[in-house]
């Protein structure tokens, strides 16, 4: 007997599910006409009826069983040879590892690392959030190719690595309505005695915060400290008190947690670093965080977006 012809015991096999050949021929794309010729010739190869009609459809004849019992095998075993070889495939996008420390805002993060998503050649991102000292000891072992902070490497950690600049943003108070509509005056002067959610103490913008409320001789009512700045932000959202955000993401804070922004700090800006083993940057995903926030674009503020 000649070799199996593929096609023929996939038609048989479609009108053998399908009941009749108008609906299989429907699935197939083929005039009934074709896919019945296709079932003739294949009856004809292999010398045995395949179907025998009972009124209007088409019932398998105990031949037709056998194959299809193997028909079922053989496509199963073809469908499981896609899905291996597209694992495959996905399995071999090589990791990129980016320690996020959980100071940095998550909208910065996002806009920072979004552009290892649409490189040539695919990476599979792997993000880690935590405290800066822990991922950066992961970084000193290679667990991690980059750490997202709010500062650059600190000189007291016995690590051989370098800073790079991604960019900076204002900073803007922002609160919930409710909790706006509550204290009377302008901006600064209404923080003055007003609930504050500080920055924790590993939040490089913390000092110059509290530096500035000094200067407008302001004594905000310090109601909680979050090391986390989702966090701080949930907070704030619930009106428990103002609370600073990256004026870069203003309009992302806003969408997120339902708050209003009260006024630009001047003078007090927030920058991001990566922070890489390498001096001369050449993993691509980094070179691409590091081209996407040229020239502080990923982070300018919206209204320096603007000009």
């Amino acid at each position: 007997m000649a070799a199996l012809n593929y096609k023929h015991l996939r038609y048989f096999w479609m009108v053998a599910k399908a009941g009749s050949i108008a609906r299989a021929s429907a699935q197939l794309h083929l005039t009934p006409q074709s896919v019945s010729g296709q079932i003739s010739a294949f009856e004809q190869r292999l010398g045995v009826p395949l179907f025998q009609r009972t009124g209007r459809r088409l019932v398998v004849t105990e031949a037709g069983q056998r194959i299809l019992r193997y028909a079922e095998e053989i496509f199963a075993l073809g469908d499981e040879l896609i899905e291996v070889l597209h694992d495959a495939q996905a399995a071999q996008a090589p990791p990129f590892r980016v320690g996020i420390a959980d100071s940095v805002p998550k909208q910065m993060a996002y806009r920072l690392v979004a552009p290892t998503l649409s490189l040539d050649d695919p990476v599979r991102l792997v993000c880690r959030e935590g405290r800066l000292t822990p991922l950066l000891a992961e970084l000193s072992v290679h667990h991690l190719d980059m750490v997202i902070a709010d500062r650059p490497m600190p000189a007291r950690y016995n690590v051989r690595a370098y800073s790079h600049l991604l960019g900076e943003s204002g900073l803007t108070v922002m609160a919930a309505p409710a909790l706006l509509a509550r204290i009377a005056g302008a901006f600064p002067a209404l923080l003055d005695e007003a609930p504050f959610l500080l920055p924790g103490e590993d939040v490089a913008v913390r000092v110059p915060l509290m530096q500035w409320f000094e200067a407008e001789r302001l004594r905000p009512q310090i109601v909680g400290e979050f090391d986390d700045s989702a966090l701080l932000k949930a907070f704030g959202g619930a009106g428990a008190g103002f609370f600073c955000a990256p004026s870069a993401v203003v309009p992302d804070v806003q969408a997120q947690y339902g708050v209003v922004p009260v006024g630009e700090i001047p003078g007090l800006t927030e920058q991001i670093y990566g922070i890489t083993t390498e001096r001369k940057l050449t993993h691509p995903a980094i070179v691409a965080i590091s081209a996407a926030s040229g020239a502080a674009e990923a982070l300018a503020s919206p209204k320096a977006r603007r000009r």
